[in-house]
């Protein structure tokens, strides 16, 4: 790959993939390896999905891209299907590139809508690529330290005394951007109490609640969305990764008040591809297949299966410290025992047996976000194969 910019921070595996089916990756020599990552975290059905493909291809022969000053019904379908899998049907969308791009913009909403200094986020949020999400300047976010407050004996319900709470400068917050327990991949999920004190203070002083449902959402955490295991009801929520099962497409969607609200305030917004014909029929796709399928029950079956799984093998081993996750969103955390790279030749072991697992060197973990159609007996010999590398010391 002489010719290919390396960038990415990671190390790249040398695998020359060709081809991809379901859970599978096929190389050029023929090799196949079980994908326990959904490429990053994108085909929640799988690579190569047949209603998917044949969606886009029936689309690639009609037109695929128009631009804004253009109208398409298959927007207006795109968006009443996904309002159908959210807690406000009767909202609006607007259909974007990337994940980044969405959550930006709602971040950006947010500001205009509520014209005070601050927004609240988590502070091990990751949020975006690029811009304020990205930045998290401290003249534009308060970034809340919730460290501590899992072990808490009121992480039920918060108390108004919490020395943590009063320190939020609520009246100075325009609104709450929370990213469901992803947080950069590390999955760490924070109490219901904690979330739904935020929510609760946030919306006392007229503030909006925005929720980042690029790596949580369309069963990702074993619900449609991330936020429904903390019962919010958010105004803005920003979809992509799974919305486009490896197509990149995103969506900002929110209630019809804030949806009327812009549009009265004459908010502008104009990009490429916004809105775009065959972006808009994937995300339909997508979540029709989950529905038609039932990929959502199915998916969080399975994740208790790898759940568990994980702190069978982990309660054998002392390098394995640590098993959290929800859904199908998962990491085992590693002991080094002195060692400044733990996770990296477990990874390179796995890819040797069939497996490609995420691994993050900074945080000493092995990540398993597989797509929602990974089979029990392909769990079974992850299981297996993990036991035995941790058992070689790799």
């Amino acid at each position: 790959m002489d010719h290919v910019l390396d960038c990415s921070g990671y190390e790249i595996a040398k695998t020359d993939i060709v081809r991809a089916q379901g859970a599978y990756l096929f190389d050029a020599a023929g090799n196949r390896y079980v994908d326990f990552e959904s490429g990053v975290w994108c085909t929640a059905l799988g690579h190569n999905h047949p209603a998917v493909r044949d969606a886009m291809q029936t689309q690639l022969g009609r037109v695929s891209h128009l631009g804004y000053r253009v109208e398409s019904a298959l927007a207006e379908d795109a968006a009443v299907t996904v309002l159908s899998t959210l807690s406000f049907p009767d909202g609006k969308c607007l259909f974007l590139a990337s994940g980044s791009e969405a959550v930006e913009l709602v971040v950006q909403i947010a500001r205009r809508l509520t014209g005070r200094p601050l927004l609240l986020s988590l502070a091990d949020s990751y949020l975006a690529a690029y811009g304020s999400a990205a930045k998290q300047d401290l003249s534009e976010w308060h970034l809340f330290d919730w460290r501590g407050c899992a072990e808490c004996s009121r992480s039920d319900e918060c108390s108004a005394d919490c020395p943590r709470l009063r320190a939020v400068p609520f009246d100075e917050i325009g609104g709450f951007v929370f990213e469901p327990g992803n947080a950069g991949g590390t999955v760490h999920l924070p109490p219901r109490g904690l979330i739904r004190s935020l929510d609760a203070a946030v919306r006392r002083r007229g503030g909006l609640v925005v929720i980042d449902e690029v790596t949580t959402g369309l069963g990702r955490t074993g619900r449609w969305y991330g936020y429904e295991h903390y019962g919010l009801s958010p105004d803005l929520v920003a979809l992509g990764k799974g919305l486009g099962n490896g197509y990149p497409v995103s969506c900002l969607a929110m209630t019809r008040t804030i949806g009327a609200r812009l549009e009265k305030d004459r908010f502008h917004y104009a990009q490429s591809h916004q809105d775009d014909p065959l972006g808009c029929v994937v995300a339909r796709t997508v979540i029709e297949t989950l529905r038609r399928e039932n990929w959502i029950p199915r998916g969080a079956h399975t994740g208790e299966t790898l759940l568990h799984g994980l702190r069978r093998v982990a309660a054998r081993h002392r390098a394995a410290v640590g098993v959290r996750g929800r859904g199908l969103m998962i990491v085992l955390e590693i002991d080094g025992e002195g060692r400044a790279d733990p996770v990296t030749p477990l990874f390179r072991e796995l890819l040797g047996r069939g497996f490609l697992v995420g691994c993050k060197p900074a945080a000493s973990l092995l990540r398993f976000y597989p797509p929602l159609v990974i089979s029990e007996d392909d769990v079974e010999s992850l299981l297996l194969a993990l036991d035995e590398v941790l058992e070689a010391g790799a």
